[in-house]
């Protein structure tokens, strides 16, 4: 079987499986949808994209990739790789809500030879990750509506992004692996403690997840040394903390010249259970 016939494409307006051919994928109902310049394919529907926003805007999506190449989420990547070093067997993995590729690409490196496949709901996303990594299949879609074929994938991971109990149970193989992170209850509380009048731990869900077993859990707690304003700011930038703050509490933020922020994150990883039917 030839590579591109082996991709895990389904259209995502009748479901049938997607071929590529001359820059293009099509069904055999001639629905067609064309590879961009960065090479990136849009497999989203209007129908699809909800009311209101479609994923990271591209101010939160730069100032997340500038934060993240200073290195300070990388005790979190490095976790992410050596699970999936531990826990990967088969040929697929799918990054569902990849955002602009930061882990995505680490876990082409760390299962180099696996197909890699990532999915955001934001075009920009995708595209800024398709340009950075080429040896991952980046495409537009939502987690809710994946146009991923039933139990294509031997592993799902899922960064932060929303969780759709149904979908990942569908597109994984029986006994297929899931990685999610999450922020644990002390995630930058030292930002919120500028931010707010009464700052907020964050609120952390029951582990049970129906159709999976919880096989580990891992928890990072460290402090990230911020020394300048202009990482401050990206961070900031990068969460939902930007959209609702006061703007002079914002701006006494950017005043700072360094901040020492705590990341608490949990790494949970999960085997699948149910039967797919």
């Amino acid at each position: 079987m030839s590579e591109v016939n082996k991709m895990i494409y389904i259209c995502p307006v009748c479901g049938g499986k997607l071929i590529s051919a001359d820059g293009s994928f099509k069904c055999e109902k001639r629905h067609c949808f064309d590879v961009s310049r960065s090479g990136y394919v849009n497999l989203l529907l209007s129908k699809h994209m909800g009311k209101t926003v479609h994923g990271d805007n591209k101010l939160m999506l730069i100032a997340r990739r500038k934060f993240l190449e200073k290195g300070y989420y990388s005790p979190l990547r490095n976790a992410l790789c050596d699970e999936v070093r531990e826990r990967f067997s088969g040929n697929v993995i799918l990054d569902a809500g990849c955002g602009e590729g930061y882990y995505t690409s680490s876990v082409a490196e760390t299962a180099d030879g696996a197909e890699i496949y990532g999915c955001d709901i934001s075009k920009i996303a995708v595209e800024l990750a398709a340009k950075r990594d080429k040896k991952t299949h980046y495409f537009a879609g939502s987690v809710f509506h994946l146009p991923v074929a039933e139990k294509s994938c031997d592993m799902l991971v899922t960064m932060f992004a929303p969780y759709c109990g149904e979908e990942f149970r569908r597109v994984l193989r029986p006994g297929g692996i899931m990685i999610i992170a999450i922020p644990s209850t002390d995630h930058l509380w030292e930002l919120k403690e500028k931010l707010y009048d009464i700052p907020y731990k964050n609120e952390v869900k029951p582990y049970e997840l129906e159709g999976f077993e919880l096989i580990g859990k891992r928890r990072l707690t460290y402090k990230m040394e911020l020394r300048s304003s202009e990482d401050i700011m990206s961070l900031f930038a990068m969460t939902p903390y930007y959209y609702r703050t006061d703007p002079a509490r914002a701006a006494s933020l950017e005043a700072l010249e360094g901040l020492d922020i705590t990341a608490d994150f949990e790494l949970l990883t999960y085997k699948l259970t149910a039967i797919n039917d």
